[in-house]
């Protein structure tokens, strides 16, 4: 397990397995049936999907000697998996480790999609074969017997910061593997 959390530290910030969920509350005395979201199920996806992407991209540009750069994909992380990456990038900032090499999304699948479509969960093929993390002394903290290609399952809620937006809050190793082979 800790060769599967490294990786994806260097990987895209994926530290944590702990669910995390978004509710938004309605106005005291109100009894209105929550509105979903999205209109539609691919809508959901493709919303999911581009914020994903996104977040990937946004770890690929993270420079641990400049906490500047952490911002980004922070901003696309929420609850306990955004408590998670900070920390992590923080103490790996603090000890002075680096972090080389692309991140690469090969395959993207729905999972599952909450009957309102703002919770939704992707099924995600994550190369990770050319990162790696060192630590001052300029020893890799990867472990080379880790999967290039790590099966995840990551789940999204509303994000905060933006509640027309997701945030993914939940990523996980995905428990059929198999799907990225």
């Amino acid at each position: 397990m800790r060769s599967f959390r490294l990786a994806a530290v260097a990987a895209s910030l994926l530290l944590t397995s702990i669910v995390v969920t978004a509710c938004a509350a309605s106005p005291e005395g109100e009894s209105a049936s929550p509105t979903p979201m999205f209109a539609s199920d691919e809508e959901a996806f493709a919303a999911a999907e581009a914020t994903y992407r996104a977040y990937v991209d946004a770890s690929n540009q993270v420079d641990l000697s400049d906490p500047t750069t952490f911002d980004a994909a922070l901003e696309l992380s929420a609850g306990d998996l955004n408590a998670a990456d900070r920390k992590v990038l923080s103490a790996k900032h603090a000890d002075g480790y680096t972090l080389s090499g692309q991140t690469v999304v090969e395959s993207i699948t729905m999972s599952d999609i909450s009957t309102l479509r703002d919770n939704v969960a992707l099924a995600v093929c994550l190369n990770v074969s050319q990162v790696d993390v060192r630590d001052a002394a300029g020893n890799s903290s990867v472990d080379p017997g880790r999967n290039p290609v790590q099966a995840l399952r990551v789940s999204f809620a509303p994000n905060p910061r933006n509640l027309h937006s997701l945030a993914a809050v939940l990523i996980e190793p995905n428990e059929v593997p198999s799907a990225c082979e």
